[in-house]
This record gives C-alpha cells, sequence and structure tokens, in this order.
C-alpha cells in the first residue's frame, strides 16, 4: 500500500506542468547546449561565447559565466556588453573591484551606457565612496534623464551623507517620473520622503565684507542693497511631483549670493500659508532695499486673466477654487514694489501643469476660461517680470538636472558688465536656442532708462 502511495506521488510530480524557473532553465540548458556547438566548429567565434555566458548566467552559473566572458573579451577586446555583462557577474560574487574595473571599461567603449554608470555607481557605493557613487548616478541621469532608479539611488547616498536638501529633491524628482519609475523607486521615494527631516527656510546672508570688489560700469549705482526671495516648489502633493524647480531655485540662489546681494532667502516646497507668509516678510525687506528680486519655480497658471503661483498642497478640482488654492501672480509683485530702484520677478513658472487638465469647469462666462501657460502682464513702472516661456506658451522642465530657463540665467548672469535687459535678451537666445525654438522667454513691463542695472559691474 505505502508502495502504491509513493508511486502515485511520483506520477503527479512527473505530471505536474513546469513552472517559470523549469522554462528558463530549460531554455538556458538548449542556449548553452547551441552555443557549444558553434564554438566547436568555430573556437574563434567571440559571440558564441558570449551568447553562453549569458545562457550560464541565467542559469545562476557566475563562474563559467565569467570564463566565457573572459574569453568573448580575450578574442574582441572592445565587446562592450561582454564587459558590461562580466561585471554584472563580478557584482553578483561580490568581487567589487573587479566588477568596477569592467564598468569603466564599459563606459569607456559605450559613453552612453546608462546601466554601466548607474552599476558601478552601486559598486562604489558598496565599498563606501558615496562620492563617487553619487557621481556616477549623476552620470546616469545626465545620458538618461528618465532612469528613476538612478534618483533614489542618488537621494540614498544624499541622505546617508546627511544632505536631506538634495536627497529631498532626487526623491521628488523620482515621484515626477511616475509613468516611467518602477514600482520599487516609487515606494522607495515615498518612504524616504515620510521620514525625512521636514525641510527649514534657508536664508543666506552675504556680509557686505565678504563680497569681492566689482568694478563699477558707468552709470551704475555704487552700493546698491539687494536682496533676493528664490523659491522652487517640486513636491506637489496632488499631481505628480516636477524634478527640476527645487535644483534650479537652489542653482539661481548660489549665482545670485555670488554676485553681491546681502540677503538671498531660499525656500523650497512651499504650502500655501509659507508661501504667503514669506511673500509677505519679503514685503517687509523690500522696503528698505534698492534691488527686489523674486524668482519663483513650480505650477503656475491662468484661469480667467488672472496668473497664480501654485502651492505644493493646493488641490483644485474646479476652476472656482482657483482663488482659494493658489496664489495671485500680484501678491508676488506687491512682495518686490517697495524697493527703491529695480523691481525684478522672474517666473519659471508655466510648465505644463495637470491642474489644468483635471480642472472642471463650472463657470460658463467666457472670463474663467483656461488658458496653457500664464496671462500678459502690465507691471507698474519700475518692475521688470520675466517669464521663462512667453504669455499664453508653456515652459519646458527639462530633460537634465535644471530647466533650460533656469540653465541660461545661471549661465549669464556672472557675466560682467551685461545690463540686466541685455541680460535677458541673452537668456531668451540661449532657451530658444536649447529648446529648438520650442520655448521663448518673455519681459513686461519697463524699468529706468537713466540708469542701467548690472548684476556684475563692468571691468
Amino acid at each position: 500500500m505505502l508502495r502504491k502511495l509513493f508511486y502515485c506521488l511520483a506520477l503527479l510530480v512527473l505530471a505536474a506542468p513546469a513552472t517559470a524557473t523549469d522554462r528558463t532553465q530549460g531554455e538556458a540548458n538548449a542556449a548553452i547546449a547551441a552555443a557549444s556547438e558553434a564554438i566547436r566548429r568555430d573556437p574563434r567565434d567571440a559571440n558564441a561565447y558570449y551568447n553562453r555566458g549569458n545562457a550560464y548566467s541565467a542559469r545562476g552559473d557566475t563562474d563559467r559565466a565569467i570564463a566565457d566572458y573572459s574569453a568573448t573579451i580575450r578574442l574582441d577586446p572592445a565587446h562592450a556588453n561582454a564587459h558590461y555583462n562580466r561585471g554584472n557577474a563580478y557584482s553578483n560574487k561580490g568581487d567589487t573591484g573587479r566588477a568596477i574595473a569592467d564598468y569603466t571599461e564599459t563606459v569607456h567603449l559605450q559613453p552612453t551606457n546608462a546601466n554601466a554608470y548607474f552599476n558601478r555607481g552601486n559598486a562604489y557605493g558598496n565599498k563606501g565612496d558615496s562620492d563617487r557613487a553619487i557621481a556616477d548616478y549623476t552620470e546616469a541621469i545626465r545620458v538618461d534623464p528618465t532612469y528613476a532608479n538612478a534618483y533614489v539611488n542618488r537621494g540614498l547616498a544624499y541622505e546617508k551623507r546627511g544632505d536631506f536638501a538634495r536627497a529631498r529633491a532626487d526623491f521628488n524628482a523620482t515621484l515626477g517620473l511616475a509613468r516611467s519609475a518602477t514600482k520599487w523607486a516609487l515606494d522607495k521615494a515615498r518612504e524616504r520622503l515620510a521620514v525625512l527631516p521636514a525641510p527649514r527656510p534657508t536664508t543666506i546672508l552675504v556680509e557686505k565684507p565678504s563680497v569681492p570688489p566689482a568694478v563699477v560700469a558707468p552709470g551704475a549705482a555704487i552700493g546698491d542693497r539687494r536682496i533676493a526671495l528664490v523659491i522652487g516648489n517640486s513636491a506637489y502633493e496632488n499631481v505628480a511631483a516636477l524634478p527640476n524647480p527645487v535644483r534650479d531655485a537652489s542653482l539661481v540662489a548660489d549665482v545670485l549670493k555670488l554676485t553681491g546681494f546681502e540677503a538671498v532667502t531660499l525656500l523650497t516646497d512651499l504650502r500655501k500659508d509659507a508661501l504667503v507668509n514669506a511673500l509677505r516678510e519679503f514685503a517687509a525687506r523690500a522696503e528698505t532695499a534698492d534691488w527686489a528680486v523674486v524668482y519663483y519655480a513650480g505650477h503656475g497658471m491662468e484661469v480667467g486673466g488672472v496668473n497664480y503661483l501654485i502651492p505644493t498642497d493646493a488641490r483644485i478640482a474646479a476652476d472656482r477654487e482657483i482663488a482659494f488654492e493658489a496664489v495671485p501672480v500680484d501678491q508676488v509683485l506687491n512682495a518686490a514694489e517697495r524697493a527703491k530702484k529695480l523691481r525684478l520677478v522672474i517666473l519659471d513658472a508655466c510648465r505644463d501643469n495637470p491642474f489644468a487638465a483635471q480642472m472642471k469647469r463650472t463657470m460658463t462666462v467666457a472670463s474663467r476660461s483656461v488658458s496653457r501657460g500664464l496671462a500678459p502682464v502690465e507691471p507698474e513702472a519700475g518692475t521688470l517680470v520675466v517669464y521663462a516661456a512667453k504669455d499664453g506658451e508653456t515652459a519646458l522642465d527639462g530633460e537634465g538636472s535644471n530647466s533650460p530657463f533656469a540653465a541660461a540665467f545661471v549661465k549669464n548672469v556672472p557675466t560682467p558688465g551685461l545690463e540686466v535687459r541685455r541680460l535677458f535678451d541673452f537668456v531668451r537666445d540661449d532657451v530658444m536656442e536649447a529648446t529648438g525654438r520650442r520655448q521663448k522667454p518673455f519681459s513686461y513691463g519697463s524699468i529706468s532708462g537713466r540708469q542701467d542695472f548690472y548684476f556684475v559691474a563692468g571691468k
């Protein structure tokens, strides 16, 4: 009876359908047999060794895979994929040094191999070399700006170093790639954002004695008191995050700090109350300033001819809610209007806006229409308003780590002797060139024609 039971169990095992693992093993064995026959016929067939190495790798036979990849490289030293796959095999064995060597050769042969940069970054991270890991993740992102796992791992490296602002920016950037990111990347980004310390407003005070003496161009004022408010909103709570605004704001704050500003206040991911308070405080400080500059990166929209900046906590399900959830651009203009000489408001806020697409239209009058981008403005004399994209048009968030507008602005601001009106002509030309003329910055308003304004005076 017992023998019969064992016989029946054996039949059940033989009759059981093949699992996915069984099928994979079977395919790998067949590939190994085919490649081995090709090698028997032509021992110098590099691709046959490479294919057999892949099959051994799929079967989990790492040592034989390494041996075949090595044979491939001996026959064809420029076989980048063999170097890359051997690097992966060494990494699986924990041989980090050899893995890094193979990944390095891979990027030498294939400079656009984002996976090689990413995996080498992981290897450096395993060695505890966070600087090189971060550099490699950055290269992976440069090659492929949608590489969500690279953003996450770079964010984790920044977090481990205690650089929570950059970590937060990378995790937010990951959420902004929701359509292409892996589930692991999205889950990990949300997990880390939930436990990171809350961001604190940062005010960078630049003492006058530390500012290098500038060569003042004819007509430029000496000793102007300049202040700036720089805001970047990336971590939107009810729509996909924007990857670049926080990084854009940080970049702009740094360049303003270096051009003679007495105080630069950098704020990121502001909810509505925080945004309103920031404008209120800046308005009070602008009363004693000669220059007041506001830079905003994030979502903005126009409803019924009124422009709004969108805080990170906004919930805008219908057009009638915009006035309760967002901050009118007029409040931004008011915050800067008390400065004595130059009021400059820069809005990198015309980025493709998901709120506009999802908003329910509840008002029937034409004046409640919602358009792409922002509406034109007519500020008071002495105020210059610069849009990253002309009214009615949408700006690009950028395929790299900064928006095209932010990159062009920080490139041109340090140029000595470049008057502010001319400065934004240069910015416009650079943005149009970088975007294939898809985006055209535009300036509104007027400033005194009797005085020139320079971020950095001429030599």
